[in-house]
């Protein structure tokens, strides 16, 4: 939802005027002077800013407004230090913020994920063209998303239909089926998503396996009431394979987010499938 539309109830691509207006006239003799105004937008949030804690600019806020992506924004997704650092998209959505008070790292994924989007639609239309492989025979050819009005996930359909509840302090509930365990966790931010890619790097580096127990570190919050350290850990040690695989399905399916699976078919074996638009640097390049 543009700005425009949002506060005149204007047409939501913003006009000529709105996006090349001079602020002033350039006085008769002086050089140019003229000054743009860069248009916005206001995205949605999955999260509708029920997860964010009393304080957070996004407390219970629905949507947030960046602006839209010019020249200075392809600069720092092609800064190689940036790049190198791993930081690029984070640098570049940070700037695009008009609310200069949020931190991307604060930012529950799905909320980052949303405003990656929006803001690639901005920058260069609603249509992504990219390599995909198919799964089935393993061709590799050009496939075109669409990325205009990705739907986002309905959070309490999705907890109703899982079997989870949303508690007041944001965190969800979700009984496990062996054990019967009471877990509570809390969705995930930008941050932390970080810090478990850096741990993958790391344990990759050393010729070491990821391990899903170091996600279950990050977002569970208590196990039957009891918050401790040492109570999670314990518990996770020692979780059921049944439980471990409930756990993390209730929690994928639960996590406010846009929906990002697209149809796809192979045009060399015909096999079709839901395929998710790949996010990345490279999302910001159009093929």
């Amino acid at each position: 939802m543009s700005r425009n539309e949002n506060r005149l109830g204007l047409p939501e691509s913003p006009t000529q005027d709105e996006t090349l207006a001079p602020v002033a006239a350039p006085q008769e003799g002086a050089g140019p002077a003229f000054s743009w105004s860069v248009p916005t937008e206001f995205v949605e949030l999955p999260s509708r800013g029920i997860f964010y804690h009393e304080g957070h600019p996004l407390h219970n806020t629905t949507s947030t407004e960046i602006k839209y992506m010019t020249a200075k924004e392809e600069d720092i997704l092609t800064s190689r230090s940036l790049l190198k650092e791993g930081v690029a998209l984070d640098r570049m959505l940070q700037n695009l913020l008009v609310d200069k008070s949020i931190d991307i790292s604060s930012l529950l994924i799905g909320d980052k994920n949303a405003l990656l989007v929006a803001a690639r639609r901005t920058g260069y239309g609603p249509e992504y063209e990219t390599t995909v492989t198919c799964p089935s025979c393993e061709n590799s050819d050009s496939f075109s998303f669409d990325i205009s009005e990705p739907p986002v996930k309905d959070i309490q359909e999705n907890c109703k239909e899982a079997g989870a509840t949303i508690l007041e302090d944001g965190t969800v509930r979700i009984l496990l089926p062996m054990t019967k365990a009471v877990v509570t966790c809390r969705f995930m931010t930008s941050a932390d998503e970080v810090k478990i890619t850096k741990e993958m790097e790391r344990k990759s580096k050393k010729k070491m396996e990821a391990s899903t127990t170091d996600i279950f570190r990050t977002y569970i919050t208590s196990v039957n009431g009891d918050n401790s350290p040492f109570t999670i850990e314990s518990f996770i040690q020692a979780m059921p394979a049944r439980d471990s695989r409930h756990l993390r399905k209730v929690y994928t399916s639960t996590v406010p987010d846009i929906d990002l699976n697209q149809s796809f078919e192979c045009d060399n074996c015909g096999y079709q499938t839901e395929m998710e638009v790949p996010l990345g640097v490279d999302f910001f390049w159009p093929g």
